[in-house]
């Protein structure tokens, strides 16, 4: 078979850090594909070249279609791609890592294995979200509680401020209609921030679905770490739509979120996070680790790609 014409694959150095990338696209009924090293959309109104090392999360909506030769390319410069349901009630995501070492995830393992170290975790995550109270006592019905407190004050705050009734979060993840406006912003709002969280972690090599207080999901991680932003993020801005009452409100909040991810420079702060979480005092990458190499028992390694066996062995 004769080989299809395209760009060679680039090794991982030379491709943009997931923080130096855009936050997240959405598309919806085109078509997708790829020239060389750009992804193309193809729409009723032309072909639109996107290239692929800017990008660090694709959301899919409804409508699209998207080539073998396409997903080639996304693999390769490390996308991350979200299949979002109409309205963006519902994401579904794959992503490819932007490094070679499992070390982050195996330190992630470690953390979520042992019981105490992932209260640790747990804690130190609440604590985040509480940087003026000591927390590194508190057991996880405790914190859950004064989180469930706080989150229930941002939302009495926001419905005081914009003016929007508020009963609760109530949704129907089949039927995206069949909720109040602020409960739709909501649902598209979160969409987004779990989207990029998504690809962040996969970006650095972390498993989406070893959570420390979201548990037995293949996204728990994500959850866990898009909890750290939605008081900030997602809640305000989804009042704050939901107050305006725009005709196409996902839209709205889709491009509304872009502007406050990029303005609070989240992306990088989703890699420093994750890094305090795991690893605070390590950096992420060691230039002069192995690729890979063999256990040996206990904590030892040996180098792979080596025949250790004797000709007795064989």
């Amino acid at each position: 078979m004769a080989e299809i014409s395209g760009m060679i694959k680039p090794e991982l150095p030379a491709l943009p850090k997931i923080t130096s990338r855009m936050t997240f696209l959405y598309l919806e009924h085109c078509k997708i594909n790829r020239q060389d090293s750009a992804i193309t959309v193809l729409d009723e109104k032309g072909i639109l070249h996107i290239p692929s090392g800017v990008i660090s999360v694709l959301l899919l909506g409804p409508g699209t279609e998207i080539t073998h030769r396409a997903m080639e390319l996304i693999g390769d410069s490390g996308i991350s791609i979200c299949w979002i349901g109409e309205k963006g009630v519902r994401y579904y995501v794959s992503g490819c890592p932007l490094t070679k070492s499992s070390r982050l995830m195996q330190k992630q393992a470690e953390l979520v294995s042992d019981q105490r170290k992932n209260l640790n975790v747990a804690r130190k995550m609440y604590g985040m979200r509480f940087p003026n109270e000591d927390v590194s006592n508190l057991t996880m019905q405790q914190l859950r509680g004064r989180e469930g407190t706080r989150i229930k004050k941002i939302y009495k705050q926001c419905s005081k401020k914009w003016g929007v009734h508020w009963d609760g979060r109530q949704y129907d993840p089949e039927n995206f209609t069949a909720s109040d406006s602020v409960n739709q912003a909501l649902s598209a709002s979160h969409a987004c921030l779990y989207g990029l969280v998504h690809s962040v972690i996969c970006a650095i090599g972390c498993s989406p679905a070893l959570g420390f207080v979201h548990v037995g999901n293949i996204n728990s991680f994500v959850y866990d770490i898009a909890d750290l932003y939605k008081a900030e993020i997602t809640i305000p801005i989804s009042f704050e739509i939901a107050s305006q009452e725009p005709e196409d409100l996902p839209r709205v909040v889709r491009r509304r979120m872009r502007d406050e991810m990029v303005k609070l420079h989240l992306l990088k702060r989703i890699v420093e996070d994750i890094k305090f979480i795991l690893m605070p005092d390590e950096p992420l990458e060691d230039e002069n680790e192995p690729v890979m190499c063999l256990w040996d028992g206990e904590n030892r390694t040996v180098d792979f790609a080596r025949q250790y066996g004797t000709g007795d062995d064989l």
